[in-house]
């Protein structure tokens, strides 16, 4: 289990607004959080080598890039052994329109998100899937009609 650094008060509020606007220059960020920018900077860079900040991100539209359907795939798997655990995510990383794969408690075992340009393609990575000796019992999909709420960020505790 990885531990949990210390953040202070200034710690979490660069983290806040990294979130809000990861481009933020280090003397905007600065300003924001009334420290020297020396002395940001030193937290940012501490932030990340603590594993806080794991990596900058631009959030795309995925409806600009082609991309028709967004969905949800919930799989079950017949089997449990670490080895067969890892075939599967070994098999879904390589899958670049699995875009997200969470290992989660539950009637499921895994939960995907995939992007891709239209039902036909889905249903092909789904044969692929369920055909191959990753020992899938089930695929549950769910396609994504609208996003109320998208992910900004997490929240960072006062």
């Amino acid at each position: 289990m990885t531990a949990v650094p210390k953040l202070d008060r200034i710690d979490r509020r660069i983290l806040t607004e990294l979130q809000a606007d990861a481009r933020l220059t280090n003397q905007a960020l600065s300003e924001r959080v009334a420290l020297s920018p020396s002395a940001c900077l030193a937290r940012v860079r501490r932030l990340e080598e603590d594993g806080v900040i794991e990596a900058y991100h631009a959030r795309l539209d995925p409806f600009t890039l082609g991309i028709g359907l967004v969905l949800y795939a919930d799989i079950t798997l017949e089997g449990h052994t670490p080895a067969e655990l890892a075939a599967f995510e070994k098999a879904i990383a390589a899958i670049p329109q699995v875009v997200e794969a969470s290992h989660v408690t539950g009637v499921f075992d895994y939960i995907l998100k995939v992007v891709v340009a239209d039902m036909p393609e889905w249903t092909r990575i789904a044969e692929q899937l369920a055909s191959s000796d990753l020992g899938v019992d089930r695929i549950n999909s769910h396609v994504v009609m609208r996003k109320p709420k998208v992910f900004l960020g997490y929240p960072v505790p006062a």
